[in-house]
C-alpha cells in the first residue's frame, strides 16, 4: 500500500555584494624653516588635476544565471518556477531509442549539474509531440514527477511509494524478452495520468486513446514501448534523490526538440 512520509525542503541561496573602492590623496610637507605646507588646491594645480572628483568605478553587471544545457525558450518556459531538482533525458535521436539522463538541482536561479550522465533508453521507435495509445514512442515534453512505487520495498524514498505483487513485470519487451526485475522501481511521469495516485491508477486525463503508464522503470536491455529505462542501481539513486517538497520534474525528448 502507499507509504508517505514527512518531506524536508533542500534549497540553495546566493549572497552578491558590490564594494565600494575608496581612494585617498596624500601630501607632502615642503622642507625650510618659515615654508607652509602646500594647499590642496596647490598640489591639484601642480598636477594638473582640476577640482572635480574623480569618478567612481561602475560595478560590475551580475552574472547570468546558469541555465540547463540544451534546452531552448520553449522548453525552458514549461520547467515551473518552483520546482528545485529536474532530471533531463535527451534522446539521440527523433527516431532513436537510446539517449541519457542528467540530473540538476536549482541553486537560486542557478541549475547546476548533479553526478554524471546516465545511459537511458526510451521508446523503440522514438519520441513525438503528441503522443497515442500503441505508437511506441515516448511523449516529449515537462512532466511531474509525483509518485512511486515499485515491486521491492521503499528504497528511502521522499515521494510516495507504492508497492506489492502488482508491480510484477510478467510481459516483454518490444524485442520478446522478458521484462523480468524491470518493475522493481518505478517513478510515475505525469504524462495523462493524476499526480498523488499509485502509478498503478488508470485515470487518463486526456482520453484512454492519448495512452499512459509512462514511468521511469528498470531498464531491460532495450528500448520500451514508451517508457524511460534506467540502470537498477540508477533507479535507486533517483529515487533516493527525489524530494517531493522540491516539485522535481522531467524534461524529456531528442536533443532537436529540447533545444526549441
Amino acid at each position: 500500500m502507499s507509504t508517505r512520509t514527512p518531506r524536508r525542503l533542500a534549497a540553495g541561496s546566493v549572497l552578491l555584494a558590490a564594494g565600494l573602492l575608496l581612494t585617498a590623496c596624500g601630501q607632502s610637507a615642503g622642507g625650510g624653516d618659515r615654508t607652509a605646507s602646500p594647499t590642496t588646491s596647490d598640489v591639484r594645480a601642480q598636477s594638473g588635476q582640476s577640482g572635480r572628483s574623480a569618478p567612481r568605478p561602475q560595478s560590475e553587471p551580475a552574472p547570468e544565471p546558469r541555465g540547463i544545457p540544451g534546452l531552448g525558450p520553449k522548453t525552458r518556459a514549461q520547467i515551473p518556477g518552483s520546482a528545485r531538482q529536474a532530471i533531463v533525458v535527451t534522446g539521440e535521436g527523433r527516431d532513436e531509442g537510446t539517449g541519457s539522463a542528467q540530473r540538476y538541482r536549482r541553486e537560486g536561479e542557478d541549475w547546476v549539474p548533479v553526478g554524471e550522465a546516465w545511459p537511458a533508453h526510451n521508446a523503440v521507435k522514438g519520441w513525438t509531440d503528441r503522443h497515442v495509445q500503441g505508437d511506441l514512442r515516448s511523449p516529449v515534453g515537462v512532466f511531474g514527477l509525483t509518485d512511486a512505487g515499485g515491486h521491492e520495498r521503499d528504497p528511502g524514498t521522499e515521494l510516495p511509494y507504492d508497492t506489492g505483487p502488482a508491480f510484477v513485470a510478467r510481459g516483454t519487451n518490444v524485442e520478446g524478452e522478458p521484462l523480468g526485475d524491470a518493475f522493481d522501481y518505478v517513478v510515475a511521469i505525469n504524462y495523462n495520468r493524476k499526480p498523488g495516485t499509485t502509478p498503478l491508477d488508470w485515470t487518463r486525463p486526456l482520453g484512454m486513446g492519448r495512452g499512459g503508464g509512462i514511468w521511469f522503470h528498470v531498464d531491460h536491455g532495450a528500448p520500451t514501448q514508451g517508457c524511460v529505462t534506467l540502470p537498477k542501481p540508477r533507479m535507486r539513486e533517483l529515487l533516493t534523490w527525489l524530494d517531493e517538497q522540491s516539485e522535481p520534474v522531467v524534461v524529456m525528448g531528442d536533443a532537436a526538440s529540447l533545444a526549441r
